[in-house]
């Protein structure tokens, strides 16, 4: 028996770095001795060469017919999944493996040669093709990822990767196929005769002289020798026996346990730089806040307010200079008869902001429930799903937001409000993702969501968001309007030209990088771990820099409103929702920087996909940090105005 333990090093990473903790997302699985324990296999996915550069998006069915491997004697069986594991690129299927529990296999053949499984030169094109993009095995044996050992040589710790290679490439540049796998793998004994697998090591070989013999059984090759099986790709089919072996080995890891080892940061000081980082931003903007918010307005008010008192027919001289050195070195209260026009296509901005308000709740919780650990890894695709049901539910709140915004600003067209709300944005992010999944159909590959999936998702939207928007639509437009504490002037004051800093263009770069600079570093990790197929679980830094993100925005969009009233520009309802949404351009100019950097896609579809994924999440950035940033600018601006005295 080959005697090998792993080491539980990231509940310590955990516990260090207040990071999230999890719950057991399904309940242990326990077997007796020689039991059949499940092997089932999921697509092959790329990953990082040894240049730590990803090639490609695309991922393959398990059971594809250019791989020609092994099939289960009554086909492969799909294996129940989630909304979310579906979304995410899962298709677990069952597979021909047979192992059997503290049952050592030194060599088994998969399956029976047959001239199917043979690789003629379109396979074997494909295959090496895959092996030079460095594609991964995937498979999981009592729902726990199969993976291979490695060690941070920054602390050597030992930690384990997901997923082990379908092929290498030798000394001359050749792609060698895997054919042999060692299953090293790891239980637990909870109570006398009764086990349960807490890890899973996979060793691939490429051996060329495997073979199956006569009588059923197998002959695997030497074990380090040199003669590695090459796919011809000219001539003659290529046959492979394809073979595994088996070692159990006792460990003192629990089965709660058992998934800490998948969890692994180089170095988590990173996370607390960016945290220390993203806090002196902070404190550097709350300070501006309340230094403008404690003392210039608390002194402008207090000033208005006296001159208000006075009979300005009865002023002398001196003190009509002393007004008009208070209006010279405060402007806002000068546009108050304007301040609360109505902004322009104030329908698109109430939709906006009414799926924004829906995002930010959806974002929130969902972090929390990781945050407490209902989102456990060992619940595949539980993020994902409950994203999806969160958002649909929230669907209220989207409706009520939109309709009483829309109603504040003075609309009429109640009805397109109600319609558009739960249609347009979803509508833009549903359309996208399925033009997406276009091109995926087209390179078969098993990324793509299936059509059924698709019905259900419109299913969801059209049987469930829809409705509960269109009922916070109308408890929205029964609630009366929020009212300005100021009347509005029926001519519109003209606004005197901005400085430079204040325009359009120049205010969105200015504001919109402070709330990416405190966010980029964990985003960094984010998509790491999204591209790269990692598992991401830092939640508990992900709460943090959430936190801070939109404490960003609101400091920010106060600020520039702010200056902008100063200069007498009344226009901020837009320029508040969009100088915080402009974060979004730099969240996706980094997307960029990321891609030229980390990656290097060899085909079309892999660089399409990558934009358009990258496209869409900004979108959704942006609505997400311009309601932030537009609703802390109403509450400050509905603030300073009432706390004024106006004839």
């Amino acid at each position: 028996m080959w005697s090998h333990r792993l080491p539980i090093t990231s509940l310590v990473l955990i516990s260090s770095t207040a990071s999230a903790f999890y719950l057991p997302g399904v309940a242990p699985t326990t077997y007796e001795h020689g039991s059949i324990v499940p092997l089932n296999v999921n697509p092959l996915t790329p990953v990082a060469s040894g240049s730590n550069q990803l090639r490609s998006l695309v991922s393959y069915d398990y059971y594809h017919p250019a791989f020609r491997f092994c099939r289960p004697e009554e086909g492969p069986k799909a294996v129940s999944e989630s909304l979310g594991s579906i979304l995410f690129g899962d298709r677990i299927l069952t597979s021909p493996f047979e192992l059997k529990m503290g049952v050592n296999e030194s060599c088994k053949s998969v399956c029976e040669p047959k001239p199917e499984y043979k690789f003629d030169k379109p396979s074997a094109l494909f295959t090496n093709q895959r092996i030079r993009q460095d594609y991964n095995f995937n498979m999981l044996i009592d729902g726990l990822p199969a993976g291979q050992l490695y060690v941070d040589p920054s602390n050597d710790k030992e930690f384990t990767m997901r997923g082990f290679p379908l092929g290498e490439m030798d000394e001359e540049n050749k792609p060698a196929l895997n054919n042999h796998i060692d299953f090293v793998i790891q239980y637990h004994e909870p109570a006398k005769g009764k086990f349960r697998v807490v890890g899973v090591i996979a060793q691939p070989y490429s051996r060329a002289d495997t073979k199956r013999n006569p009588d059923g059984s197998a002959s695997c090759g030497a074990e380090h020798g040199r003669n590695k099986l090459y796919i011809n790709e000219e001539g003659a089919q290529t046959e492979v026996t394809w073979t595994y072996g088996v070692y159990w080995t006792e460990s003192k890891t629990a089965w709660a346990t058992r998934w800490d080892t998948y969890f692994h940061v180089y170095d988590p000081r990173i996370h607390w730089f960016s945290l220390i980082n993203s806090a002196i931003i902070v404190v550097f903007l709350c300070g501006m806040v309340a230094a403008i918010l404690v003392r210039a307005l608390k002194k402008d008010i207090a000033r208005y307010n006296r001159l208000d008192s006075f009979n300005l027919d009865d002023l002398s001289g001196s003190g009509g200079e002393a007004e008009d050195g208070v209006q010279e070195d405060s402007g806002w209260k000068l546009v108050h008869g304007d301040v609360f026009r109505t902004p322009r296509n104030p329908l698109l901005l109430s939709v906006f902001l009414g799926n924004g308000a829906q995002l930010f709740v959806m974002t929130g919780c969902t972090i929390v429930f990781a945050l407490l650990g209902f989102l456990s890894p060992s619940n595949r695709g539980s993020l994902g799903t409950v994203m999806i049901l969160l958002y649909t539910i929230l669907g209220f709140i989207g409706g009520y937001t939109s309709a009483r915004v829309y109603k504040s600003f003075g609309g009429e067209s109640w009805k397109r409000n109600i319609a558009m709300t739960p249609l347009l944005i979803p509508g833009i992010v549903f359309a996208t993702f399925f033009l997406l999944n276009l091109f995926l159909w087209a390179k078969r590959s098993s990324g793509a969501v299936p059509f059924t999936t698709m019905l259900v998702i419109l299913g969801i939207w059209f049987l469930i968001s829809v409705p509960l928007s269109f009922a916070g639509s109308w408890v929205g437009f029964r609630h009366a309007p929020i009212t300005p504490p100021v009347r509005v002037n029926q001519i519109p004051r003209q606004i005197p030209p901005s400085t430079t800093y204040l325009r359009p263009v120049p205010s969105m770069l200015l504001v919109g990088i402070l709330p990416f600079g405190a966010i980029f570093v964990e985003l960094f990790f984010i998509m790491d771990n999204m591209w790269f197929g990692k598992i991401y679980y830092m939640f508990g830094f992900l709460f943090l820099t959430y936190t801070i993100m939109i404490i960003t925005c609101a400091a920010v969009s106060v600020l520039l409103v702010y200056f902008l009233l100063c200069s007498e520009n009344y226009h901020w309802q837009w320029r508040s929702f969009s100088a915080a949404g402009a974060s979004a351009g730099y969240v996706f100019a980094y997307a960029l920087l990321y891609w030229m950097r980390q990656l290097s896609f060899g085909s079309f579809t892999s660089g399409l996909l990558y934009l358009g994924y990258s496209l869409l999440l900004s979108f959704l950035c942006f609505i997400l940090t311009g309601t932030i940033g537009f609703f802390s600018s109403w509450a400050f601006v509905q603030r300073i105005y009432g706390s004024i005295k106006i004839d």
